[in-house]
């Protein structure tokens, strides 16, 4: 992956002081180290930051057509760009290159707007048509990639990420209350939105076209289900055997590059399912890398020692520590660009970071899995609470909720009390549109407790009914798990999971990330399916485990489900940054920065620090109160510091210079 940049005027006129492309680009260096390249004329310009992935010494950016009417800077790889090709020449196209990109061009040439759907690929890309004075802004189907844009003074301006923005723009004077409120909901803010007032993303599957003076934004994907009872059915032996071949081909594909790919393995199914068809699929080399925790009920070293043993994989492991967390949460923080609930961030950062120090930069990883292939509890809850709903009374149906989270100390079905508290939300509508994703959404918003006055003020509608109101107009015809899923992919995995947690973190160590369950082919074909293929009474991910259970050890596919967990409180009370962390959460800078109420803030901190009765609430608020500190001291109150990641910069900063 790569960073980009750039801007357009929306009138097509010359203005002075065009943004600073070269400070604008030299922001993001971290996505892209081996290389700046600019195209630039009165009015326009792109940047590009480049991670040598394809076509090492021919595919600098940005890239232009024949005859250098159409340029294009691009963040991402399109992974049947080989075939793509061949088509393209085949139609008269004149290729220069041997990369992946210079398809795109060529591409839309060809085909205009609609050849996106051609693609498979992650990509977030701007295409410049000097001819009809056109830019086309594009991401990827289900979001892994980021780009950002804003319009100011006449201007529409983009980038990778917001620094890219604010390095043209200066930073606004505090982050979003309504953004804050969102993402102490879902986890993230709701697209379009962004921590920063007046910065939105473009959406996963959007295209977004500057014309004739104006913006226009198209959706040309989503994740679009069957309506009840239209499902695809079959014999379960055939359609595991299709999955299976599908996830094959997507796994091939993404091995295409021109250095050496390795791969994360977690221990879970997913992560071995993918390091079980690199080894007895392909011909590439068995390289993983995992990540252990010092403590026992989040470490699952045991599972990938089996994994590796089985593959014979050659492997390389870190160790997190609680106060690792603590030490890189500020970097973590100002990588990610937004408030988080959960410092699970941190541990992947670090584990970015080995794949970096071992001379890799491209890994394959398990994400999108469980929302495409119904592997979260979250959809055994929503079966078990569908069933409790038709008997409210009963004591026995809230009781099969004690058969989840076997994993965990404290368990929110522990007693039946905690339970009806926790699951029972939204339990008398069980055909409401969120009634999967109440109990999750009502517990993250408890830490808005801690809210400011001028907080509470400012908010004049609940995240739950701005997501209401733009959701797609099939939704009420869904089955009740395609709802859940679509809940789930659209807001945790879009804006955290790929986000945060994902593309961030990677390449805070300039690693890509490549997410093989996330080719679209994938996902349209799981989508088509009835749901009982996908969750087999509260067996998760039934098909999966029907296509490649055979190959993988019986402990790895029999496990329960463990989702990934890191470190929370306890390590923001120990290791080398405690002193700012209780700088930035002192009565006085709560107060300045205006976010959330001293007093109540001063509370939490004297409980948690008593160790008394610490809670899911009580971590995630900790959390979320000292990211958003932290977000608001970094990009408003000190105006974005750097964090370099190595020491490889120097033969790019003289293009910088220069430009």
């Amino acid at each position: 992956m790569c960073g980009i940049a750039g801007f357009v005027n929306l009138d097509g006129r010359t203005r002075p002081n065009d943004p600073p492309l070269a400070r604008m680009i030299s922001a993001v260096r971290h996505r892209g180290p081996d290389g700046f390249g600019f195209f630039d004329e009165p009015g326009v310009g792109l940047a590009h930051a480049r991670l040598s992935i394809i076509d090492l010494a021919g595919g600098a950016q940005p890239i232009p057509n024949e005859d250098r009417s159409v340029w294009v800077t691009f963040n991402g790889e399109i992974f049947n760009y080989i075939e793509l090709r061949a088509d393209l020449e085949a139609r008269g196209h004149v290729f220069h290159t041997r990369t992946d990109t210079e398809v795109l061009v060529h591409a839309y040439e060809e085909y205009g707007d609609d050849f996106v759907h051609q693609l498979n690929g992650q990509f977030a890309f701007a295409i410049w048509d000097a001819r009809r004075k056109r830019m086309l802004l594009a991401r990827d189907r289900p979001g892994i990639l980021p780009l950002f844009y804003t319009e100011r003074d006449g201007r529409l301006i983009f980038g990778s990420e917001i620094k890219t923005i604010l390095a043209a723009t200066g930073a606004p004077e505090r982050l979003s209350r309504a953004a804050l409120d969102q993402v102490l909901t879902f986890w993230s803010p709701l697209s379009p939105n962004t921590m920063f007032p007046g910065v939105f993303e473009l959406s996963p599957g959007q295209l977004l076209v500057v014309e004739h003076g104006s913006i226009h934004k198209r959706q040309y994907w989503d994740w679009q289900y069957p309506a009840a009872g239209e499902h695809r059915d079959g014999d379960p032996a055939q359609l595991a055997e299709e999955l299976r071949a599908l996830l094959i081909d997507a796994t091939r594909l993404r091995l295409r590059s021109d250095v050496p790919v390795g791969a994360y393995l977690s221990g879970g199914l997913d992560s071995s399912v993918l390091t079980t068809i690199i080894r007895r699929y392909t011909d590439a080399p068995l390289r993983t890398f995992s990540i252990g925790f010092e403590e026992a009920s989040l470490d699952e070293s045991p599972y990938q020692r089996a994994l590796i043993e089985h593959l014979q994989a050659d492997h390389s492991r870190i160790t997190c520590r609680n106060s690792d967390v603590a030490d890189g949460f500020a970097r973590a923080v100002w990588h990610a660009e937004s408030v988080v609930v959960r410092a699970a961030f941190v541990p992947m950062m670090r584990l970015s970071g080995l794949v970096h120090d071992q001379g890799y930069r491209v890994v394959l990883t398990g994400e999108g899995s469980d929302e495409v292939l119904g592997g979260y509890d979250l959809f055994k809850e929503t079966k078990i609470r569908q069933f409790w709903a038709r008997r409210r009374d009963s004591k026995m149906r809230p009781a099969l909720l004690q058969r989840l989270y076997p994993y965990l100390d404290f368990s929110p079905a522990r007693s039946r009390g905690f339970a009806e508290a926790f699951f029972g939300a939204g339990l008398e509508n069980p055909a409401a549109p969120f009634f999967s994703h109440l109990p999750r959404w009502t517990t993250t918003a408890r830490c808005k407790e801690f809210f400011s006055e001028e907080t509470r003020a400012e908010l004049r509608e609940t995240a739950i009914d701005r997501f209401e109101r733009v959701l797609p107009g099939a939704f009420a015809g869904w089955h009740w798990f395609n709802r859940a899923q679509y809940l789930e992919s659209r807001s945790l995995m879009g804006g955290y999971l790929l986000s945060s947690q994902g593309d961030r973190m990677l390449m805070a160590s300039s690693v890509e990330g490549r997410f093989p369950f996330l080719d679209h082919r994938v996902i349209e074909f799981a989508r088509a399916l009835r749901p009982e293929l996908l969750m087999r009474g509260l067996n998760e991910k039934y098909l999966l485990k029907r296509a490649m259970g055979a190959e993988l050890p019986p402990a790895i596919v029999k496990r329960p489900k463990q989702p990934y967990r890191a470190p929370g409180v306890p390590a923001f009370f120990e290791g080398a940054w405690q002193e700012e962390a209780r700088a930035l959460l002192s009565p006085s800078t709560v107060a300045e920065y205006g976010y959330f109420d001293p007093a109540r803030v001063q509370r939490l901190i004297q409980k948690l620090e008593a160790g008394r009765a610490v809670g899911e609430k009580d971590n995630m608020a900790l959390i979320a109160i000292l990211s958003t500190q932290v977000l608001h001291h970094q990009f408003i109150k000190d105006a974005i510091p750097t964090y370099e990641v190595t020491g490889a910069h120097a033969a790019a900063d003289s293009q910088l210079h220069s430009h």
